[in-house]
């Protein structure tokens, strides 16, 4: 029997209340969760390791292929080769590519910009003033790809897709001179003077105005050289002027937007270049019988060491394995994102198999690009012990300077008088990021 009277009427918003409190806490749950997201994209350039290892990786493909070929650069892309210099400018007016070779005919010029592709690809590799040095490894990347552009071996596609992207990176946070000094002027509280930075900006100011005259490139392009030198000017300007104010805060925010949308780029496009690879090798017959690997393997131009290559290739069960191999591996690539196992050793597996693609068939630079390629999915904790290790590698290989003897107390003194304190040993800086 209820005790309540039978006038008590339960308050009509109690079911409402009890109704609506999980979607209201579903709600503040979410927003909680994207301001979490929302800032972890807009306070910090994520992937620092990952965007320094695809600097390097990448910088030093390009430098190592053009040493490789310095004896035949003329043949490749000068004045000497097959593709003559009025084929390069019919083919460049038809399709709006970007190249500094065409500015000129002479092998000074030419010379010139070799030199210049060199450097820039060095000093990217180093991390020394890498924003404007991954402006100068891009032009050096297009101008010499665009003037012939049946030179390469599939790599050369890889290199041309990331000098683009690296642009908007900030992939100077670890590994690099720049994060070296960065992290010495802030131990000594103070900023050097910067000189080489407005003279590189300066250089590449006048490239921009060379490539508005002639019109020999696509407005898009020329638009981005543009936004390039004005933001990179301006965010100059402010971390001269107001380090610690507003201007220089939202430069900040707006580059690891940038950085994070470049990176996100940068991993859909590995995902693209294995996926496509795979699904067109399916719909391949060589592929389906499980032959293809075969045929390669017995051409002269594919066969460095002919005697592994008539190994492998004696194998029936082992091309088979292989080609299957292949297929599935980069198939199924894109889908172990979402398991870090799996993928992890997916990663190692394909890292391997592009290290056999150029020892068996001969393609170096191609496997060094889709290296520094896959390399953007590399575990940050296996990157920082790998760097941790190097670093303790390289300090034990450098000649070490005996410590300054500390002179002795002067004679009749006390035991603290005329003793200096030992000077403190500062810890390595650390870069940034």
């Amino acid at each position: 029997m209820s005790t309540r009277p039978a006038d008590a009427t339960v308050p009509a918003d109690t079911d409402t209340d009890t109704d609506t409190a999980p979607v209201a806490r579903t709600v503040a749950a979410a927003r909680a969760a994207l301001g979490r997201g929302v800032g972890k994209v807009t306070g910090r350039a994520l992937g620092p390791y990952q965007s320094a290892v695809i600097r390097i990786g990448f910088a030093g493909t390009w430098l190592l292929f053009l040493l490789r070929e310095l004896p035949h650069r003329r043949e490749l892309y000068g004045p000497d080769g097959p593709w003559s210099f009025e084929l390069a400018e019919r083919l460049i007016a038809s399709n709006n590519a970007f190249t500094v070779l065409l500015w000129g005919r002479s092998g000074l010029w030419f010379e010139l910009v070799y030199l210049m592709a060199v450097v820039s690809a060095a000093l990217l590799a180093l991390g020394w003033r890498t924003r404007a040095t991954s402006v100068f490894f891009m032009i050096g990347v297009l101008s010499l790809q665009n003037r012939s552009v049946f030179m390469g071996d599939g790599g050369d596609n890889v290199i041309h897709l990331m000098a683009l992207y690296l642009v908007l990176t900030r992939c100077a946070q670890v590994w690099s001179l720049d994060a070296r000094r960065a992290a010495r002027e802030a131990a000594e509280g103070r900023r050097g003077r910067d000189v080489a930075g407005p003279v590189l900006w300066a250089v590449l100011g006048v490239v921009l105005v060379v490539t508005a005259q002639k019109g020999a490139t696509s407005g898009t392009l020329t638009v981005l050289f543009a936004a390039l030198w004005a933001g990179h000017a301006l965010w100059w300007f402010a971390e001269r002027t107001d380090p610690r104010g507003e201007a220089r805060a939202l430069f900040d925010v707006i580059g690891n937007v940038v950085h994070n949308a470049a990176m996100f780029v940068i991993m859909a496009e590995v995902c693209l270049i294995y996926a496509t690879a795979g699904w067109y090798k399916i719909q391949g017959s060589r592929w389906q019988d499980g032959t293809a690997l075969y045929y390669p393997l017995n051409l002269d131009y594919f066969a460095p060491w002919p005697a592994l290559s008539d190994l492998l290739g004696g194998s029936a069960v082992l091309v088979l394995l292989l080609s299957y191999g292949t297929v599935a591996v980069q198939v199924a690539f894109p889908f172990t994102l979402f398991n870090r196992r799996v993928k992890n050793v997916l990663l190692a597996v394909m890292m391997l198999e592009h290290a056999g693609i150029a020892v068996v068939l001969g393609l170096p630079f191609f496997s060094l690009a889709m290296i520094a390629a896959d390399a953007v999915f590399l575990p940050t904790a296996f990157l920082v012990w790998t760097g941790a290790r190097a670093g303790s590698a390289f300090r034990r290989l450098r000649p070490r300077t005996p410590a300054p003897r500390t002179p002795p107390a002067p004679a009749g003194t006390g035991p603290l008088e005329g003793l200096e304190p030992p000077p403190v040993s500062a810890a390595p800086a650390q870069g940034r990021g």
